[in-house]
């Protein structure tokens, strides 16, 4: 019982200080952000796929015309014309006559994902060396082209950002907050601060020439995950994936819970089929396991069971109640509660990752092992931007 008790201490021990490591890697990027420049002047195409009518839809598409540069393009892409989002667009382009900006309509397929498949036109038809593809829902504050070109340094071959989540309504929405901001970008942002960035789909810079060299934007088709062939696409160049600094939110509004479990179940899968070697330990990313070990092994050691339940409790959440409050993310007296009932589904979500194939992804049925879309619904349009 000892040695398995000194196990256990052990593995708490090495697993909080990986958590309060990766938090202090994250603190470290949030804080060393780059000093302001001039207005980002570099000319930019930027590419987004819209789909629908969501809760903060109006904000988030109208920060593209409030950027603080004169020397970007902005092209809207939707799969059909009655789509719910269509008069917003062109309402908003009607409003900001002085920012180029269009609307292109058809529904291409050339891959077998959808969101790729509606960016596809976009791609062809931006103007510029440079390109952002960037989500529906992404808010874009102003320096947003500033802080993407600023991290696009020497032997970098695309810059990305993961979503925060804001704007919150309801529990439901709290709990997808505490697995987008102090769980998913912090370890996003720690694993990009010791150089092995991965790209993340929500928003990305790209240099046209590095994908059109090995097929353009078609090429993002050959993994069920764009950000997955991204980051293999850049890495077999002999080039590095990079993040912003501070990542940039995604406003979420209401959440029903199916929601959210469906969408972090896909997103497991993905990451178990592309990258299975590195979805393996991620058992252990949460609190659950730790604290469970460190729990168990307080007694063998003299210590109350309760005070070490309360010392690692106050530990694990008092340090992401600390990240969250420097790097400006979002953060509430629920939010603790939120985190806690992330860290006990993620064992839940690690086996979900392992025990399936398919999931629903807006209407479309795909299929990880096959890397295809298995069955498409006549709604097929509606899976043509990324899922809220």
């Amino acid at each position: 019982m000892a040695g398995l008790a000194t196990a256990a201490l052990i593995f708490c021990a090495l697993a909080t200080a990986i958590h309060l490591i990766t938090i202090a890697l994250a603190l470290v990027r949030v804080l060393a952000r780059k000093k302001r420049r001039e207005p980002e002047s570099t000319p930019v195409s930027i590419v987004r796929p819209v789909c629908g009518i969501d809760h903060y839809d109006e904000l988030t598409l109208r920060s593209t015309f409030e950027l603080q540069s004169d020397s970007y393009e902005i092209i809207f892409c939707a799969a059909r014309e009655g789509d719910a989002a269509v008069p917003l667009v062109r309402k908003l382009i009607a409003q900001h006559p002085h920012i180029p900006a269009r609307l292109l309509i058809g529904d291409d397929r050339p891959t077998s994902n959808p969101k790729l498949n509606n960016i596809v036109k976009g791609w062809e038809a931006a103007r510029h060396p440079w390109i952002v593809l960037a989500d529906n829902n992404v808010l874009m504050p102003p320096d947003y082209l500033d802080d993407m070109f600023a991290a696009f340094g020497p032997g970098v071959g695309l810059v990305c950002s993961p979503p925060v989540g804001s704007h919150p309504i309801g529990f439901q929405a709290e709990l997808e907050c505490a697995f987008l901001n102090t769980y998913q970008a912090r370890w996003q942002s720690a694993a990009d601060a010791v150089g092995f960035g991965f790209a993340q789909g929500k928003s990305m810079l790209w240099r046209r020439d590095i994908l059109d060299a090995v097929g353009g934007i078609e090429a993002l088709g050959r993994e069920i995950a764009e950000d997955a062939a991204a980051t293999k696409i850049v890495r077999a160049r002999g080039l590095s994936v990079r993040l912003v600094d501070r990542p940039f939110e995604q406003p979420l509004g209401p959440r029903k819970l199916r929601q959210v479990w469906d969408r972090q179940v896909r997103w497991a899968r993905l990451r178990r089929a592309t990258f299975q070697l590195f979805y393996a330990p991620e058992v252990f990313a949460g609190s659950f396991f730790p604290i469970l070990a460190g729990v168990a092994a307080a007694a063998n050691f003299d210590v109350d069971p309760l005070v070490a339940l309360m010392a690692l409790v106050g530990v694990w959440y008092g340090a992401e109640a600390v990240l969250a409050s420097v790097a400006g993310w979002h953060l509430r007296l629920m939010s603790p509660l939120a985190w806690m009932a992330r860290d006990l589904l993620l064992p839940v979500l690690w086996l979900e990752g392992w025990s399936g194939d398919t999931f629903v992804w807006r209407g479309n049925d795909m299929s990880v092992a096959k890397g295809q879309e298995i069955s498409q619904s006549p709604s097929h349009a509606l899976a043509a931007t990324s899922d809220r």
